[in-house]
């Protein structure tokens, strides 16, 4: 039952994930760019201002373990988190890109093809254990990815790019074992802060003046970027890249149904199969840890 806190943690975060088109989508007429830099740089203002308040310690004990790791282990440690944070804001950029401006169905697949190429980057990269029952569920996954590119290729490119960019996160996170999952996420952010700051003057539309940006954008913030991406983090100390790949499916799933009830989004009988598909796989993928929270239940 160890690693159930670690479980809830990945599927709260992705849930959370799954209704972000409600706040995105009302701020659909604003460039994608100046909603990337207003949540970035909000985020990197509330992290570190909490940071310097609450976390000094943390702060010194982090700052102790990584100086004390041999210099070369220090210079793959900093190169990860630097390319982590490129990767997260790549991601970001292109998941509003997507969201706004081609439809919500589209980041939905985007975070259905992203466990798959985790899976597969986890196996060859990270060395994680896959059983034959994994790679069923892998094969299942890009099976219903298939069948909902068939219906446009171009929506599923944009996927793909979105996809992978937060699956190359993903893989990235399982080599910050030991340090403040706070501290790390607000590395990332400050340095995804710093990568956007030159470019604010140049492609920055005017600034805002309406009452209702700011409020989407901190709750965006706050509750759609700082507390997932935090659960995100802690669920990789506890269980594999893998594991919290197929669990990110529910994000897409509930954007899926978010698509068709909400933003009546058209919706074929060919892409209920293909969710149908994924869903399942995502049950064959836990089915192992699944049977043994029963059986330790039972024995409890």
């Amino acid at each position: 039952m160890g690693n159930l806190k670690y479980y809830l943690a990945a599927i709260l975060a992705f849930s959370i994930w799954g209704f972000f088109s409600l706040v995105l989508k009302p701020l659909h007429t604003y460039p994608s760019l100046d909603i990337l830099f207003y949540r970035v740089f909000s985020c990197a203002l509330i992290m570190s201002a909490i940071s310097v308040v609450f976390k000094r310690e943390n702060i010194k004990d982090t700052h102790t373990l990584f100086r004390s790791l041999p210099k070369k282990k220090q210079r793959m440690i900093l190169w990860l988190n630097i390319g982590a944070s490129i990767f997260l804001t790549v991601n970001w950029f292109s998941f509003i890109y997507v969201m706004n401006h081609v439809s919500v169905r589209a980041t939905s697949i985007a975070y259905l093809v992203c466990p798959i190429l985790t899976t597969v980057l986890a196996y060859y990269l990270l060395h994680d254990r896959l059983s034959p029952a994994k790679w069923f569920s892998v094969g299942l996954s890009f099976l219903g990815c298939l069948l909902l590119s068939y219906t446009s290729v171009t929506t599923m490119l944009y996927s793909t790019f979105v996809g992978l960019t937060y699956a190359c996160y993903l893989i990235s996170q399982n080599k910050n074992a030991g340090f403040d999952k706070f501290l790390i996420l607000n590395f990332h952010i400050l340095i995804s802060a710093l990568i956007l700051l030159p470019f604010y003057p140049v492609y920055a539309g005017p600034i805002p003046t309406k009452l209702q940006f700011y409020f989407y954008v901190e709750i965006i913030a706050v509750l759609y970027t700082i507390v997932p991406l935090f659960l995100n983090l802690y669920a990789l100390s506890g269980i594999s890249s893998s594991s919290v790949g197929m669990i990110l499916n529910v994000n897409p799933i509930i954007a899926f149904i978010l698509s068709g009830l909400v933003y009546h989004e058209p919706l074929g009988s060919l892409q209920i199969f293909a969710y149908v598909l994924i869903f399942l796989a995502l049950v064959v993928f836990n089915t192992n840890q699944l049977l043994k929270y029963k059986m330790a239940n039972q024995q409890n």
